[in-house]
């Protein structure tokens, strides 16, 4: 099975960028996307953006669409995520999750903390 690691989080401002970075090491070859997911104090997980490991497709949530850009460095086993224009409603524990070509996301790292400050 796949392990997921995340890096990158911390606190910044208002207007701020930040890049997470979602390293994947053992068995990759079931791995068919890639996702970021974030979950607030008191709120649920959302939906932050995907792309698939093996072409361009990528998919983002309306509240990040245009600020937020998914990427991925397939040598590095790395997906990324650039986060421009960040708000403090973008403060969360960011974790990344990878899926099976057919399946849902079935693997997560342990997250990694992003605060926004205004």
């Amino acid at each position: 099975q796949a392990r997921l690691v995340e890096s990158g989080g911390g606190s910044v401002q208002d207007g701020d960028s930040l890049t997470l970075s979602c390293e994947i090491s053992g068995r990759t070859d079931s791995v068919y996307a890639v996702a970021w997911f974030r979950q607030a104090p008191g709120k649920g997980r959302e939906f932050v953006a995907s792309i698939d490991w093996t072409g361009d497709h990528t998919r983002y949530a309306d509240s990040v669409q245009g600020r937020f850009t998914i990427s991925r460095d397939t040598a590095k086993k790395t997906v990324y995520l650039q986060m421009n224009s960040l708000k403090p409603e973008d403060t969360a524990v960011y974790v990344c999750a990878a899926r099976p070509r057919l399946g849902t996301f079935n693997t997560w790292g342990q997250g990694t903390q992003v605060t926004v400050s205004s």
